[in-house]
């Protein structure tokens, strides 16, 4: 499965999941804020703000902050967010995007720049490595989903593009227009998702071991601290021998 998920998975097995669980709130709500004040505050008219409110629902965002975010942007009283997207190489030779919500440019980009040079990493130009990934949506279920078959029956039902699974879950990949239409398909096929989003797909992934991995994931961590940073998506793959020695 694609880096990403490896990385969430290390994390959960970490225990780490809980204590992250405010940030991501706010990092959620920060989103549908943002997408709610550049389209219509209605997620039927406005598929950035749909992926933003199922991404909120898959982490059981409660229904009252997903409102209060989207009527902040209606309000007119949230801060002016910039997207800004930073692409860099990892150790290993791993490519990075991350992506940024930001009323302070010079300080998240501080903030990333410091992240990748503290952790054996090196941001790199506009361009550098996304054209190693293709965007697109992301549908994401436990394992309790279902087997492989039938995660892959309802992923074809429902019109998606394509399905990875292991043993710990599955990755149904889509175009972003039909991500909304795909994840209510596979809601009445599998229930509740444990996320919708959009998603960097790497095209050709690198495999990390040894001393890197440790250092990887410090970096992806410490990006991901950071208050501005929404997603860091990469093109690692982490074996599961690998993924023991972190545990």
């Amino acid at each position: 499965m694609a880096g990403h998920s490896k990385f969430k998975n290390i994390m959960h097995r970490k225990g780490a999941q809980d204590k992250k669980r405010s940030a991501m709130f706010s990092k959620l709500s920060r989103e549908i804020t943002v997408a709610a004040k550049m389209g219509m505050p209605d997620p039927d008219m406005n598929p950035r703000l749909r992926a933003a409110v199922l991404a909120a629902k898959a982490q059981s965002m409660p229904k009252d902050n997903i409102q209060r975010a989207i009527d902040k942007a209606s309000a007119g009283d949230t801060e002016n967010y910039e997207e800004i997207r930073y692409e860099g190489f990892g150790p290993g030779g791993v490519s990075l995007i991350v992506e940024a919500l930001s009323d302070n440019r010079n300080r998240t980009a501080t903030n990333v720049r410091t992240a990748f040079s503290k952790n054996g990493g090196n941001l790199g130009a506009s361009g550098s490595v996304s054209h190693g990934f293709e965007r697109m949506g992301l549908i994401e279920y436990g394992a309790a989903a279902g087997d492989a078959d039938k995660v892959l029956e309802a992923a074809i039902e429902a019109g998606a593009d394509d399905v990875e699974s292991d043993e710990e879950g599955h990755e149904i990949w889509t175009s972003i227009d039909s991500l909304h239409e795909v994840a209510k398909g596979l809601e009445s096929a599998l229930g509740e998702a444990e996320a919708v989003k959009l998603a960097w797909k790497p095209q050709t992934p690198v495999n990390v071991a040894g001393d890197d991995v440790a250092t990887l994931m410090k970096l992806i961590d410490t990006l991901e601290e950071d208050d501005d940073v929404q997603t860091v998506w990469g093109n690692y793959e982490i074996s599961d021998a690998e993924l023991e020695k972190l545990a």
